[in-house]
């Protein structure tokens, strides 16, 4: 093994005798030194925009728990702000922005002030860059993500949330150029946004396409691999020692195209897709990461160590990050990470 930092190295297609890890949401909600300083900021943005409070997050659960990697903390809402949408963080309702509807929306976006609203982010992975440094976490390596141009646009689109982004899937297929020109500006974002994040020190990307699954093949074709494929080049081009991870959640088999097709080096897998299923179909062709429902770990117990097992048998036997499938539920208790941590830390394949 030729890398220092374990996370390095099975992304880079090395096969581990112990898998490294880490957990999606691992920085949050269900951490109570994380909910002591979220307590003493006016909003989530604030906490993200405060480049020394959103450092002090990002490292603590590699403190208590020893993990693999740090993500920075943020937001893939981060993006359609800088690019002048209203963005907003209802308190038990989740996001809120000023939505788009057409191509005449397109309009209120501009990438004029886009880096200068980033800023705090790219301070952010700074000083946990030197966190980690100066806390002797030298082979603990740092995440930088995006929200992947699809699934950004459902939340421009509808203002918030939804089950199943019908406004978003509406343009889509009744205005595909319209709709194009959104995805198009999104795609140079993301690329520029990544781009940045790399240069203050990630040394890995994720692109979270979380709402890939409500597309059908035609369109997950156009407007998830396309896009990918197209930021996972520009990001080769420019920085090509750095690893890009892809989160097609809920895309079941079409997940398989995804691979092919974006040129992503590795998959980061939810808790639908069979761990052995997973290790015959998409193991031979990129490292994968994941895949403990989030739910599981909420239980923990017999439940998680049964589940975690299942993985480890299936997916320890390539190149392999464990991961949840998706983030960490707020009322985990920080006893069942522990607890995971531990499980994996003593598996040998």
């Amino acid at each position: 093994m030729t890398e220092t930092k374990p996370l390095l190295a099975a992304l880079k297609g090395t096969k581990l005798p112990s898998p490294p890890i880490w957990l999606m949401r691992q920085a949050g909600r269900y951490l109570p030194e994380y909910r002591e300083i979220r307590e003493r900021q006016k909003g989530f943005m604030d906490l993200v925009m405060t480049p020394d409070l959103a450092a002090e997050v990002t490292l603590q659960p590699v403190r208590r728990f020893g993990m693999d990697a740090a993500i920075v903390f943020s937001d893939i809402l981060v993006v359609p702000h800088a690019l002048g949408q209203a963005v907003n963080f209802v308190e038990g309702e989740g996001p809120k922005l000023n939505p788009l509807r057409s191509g005449e929306d397109l309009n209120r976006l501009s990438q004029h002030n886009f880096a200068a609203l980033l800023a705090p982010v790219m301070e952010t992975l700074r000083l946990t860059q030197a966190g980690l440094a100066k806390e002797g976490f030298d082979k603990t390596a740092l995440i930088g993500f995006s929200g992947a141009p699809w699934t950004l646009a459902c939340y421009m689109i509808e203002g918030g949330s939804s089950k199943e982004f019908n406004n978003a899937k509406f343009w889509a297929y009744s205005d595909p150029a319209g709709f194009g020109d959104l995805i198009d500006i999104l795609t140079q974002a993301v690329t520029d946004y990544c781009r940045m994040q790399i240069d203050a020190g990630a040394e890995v990307i994720q692109l979270f396409d979380s709402w890939a699954g409500v597309l059908d093949h035609t369109l997950f074709a156009r407007w998830v691999i396309r896009p990918t494929r197209l930021i996972v080049e520009a990001l080769k081009d420019s920085h090509p020692h750095i690893p890009v991870i892809g989160f097609p959640r809920g895309a079941g088999r079409m997940a398989l195209d995804y691979v092919q097709n974006t040129q992503i080096g590795a998959l980061s897998i939810d808790p639908q897709t069979a761990p052995k299923w997973a290790a015959t179909v998409f193991q031979p062709l990129v490292p994968v990461q994941g895949n403990l429902d989030p739910a599981c770990l909420l239980a923990g117990g017999l439940a998680m160590e049964a589940a975690a097992e299942d993985i480890l048998v299936h997916l320890s036997k390539g190149a392999f990050v464990f991961n949840l499938g998706h983030g960490v539920i707020k009322e985990t208790p920080p006893e069942h990470v522990e607890e995971l941590v531990g499980l994996v830390r003593a598996w040998r394949s």
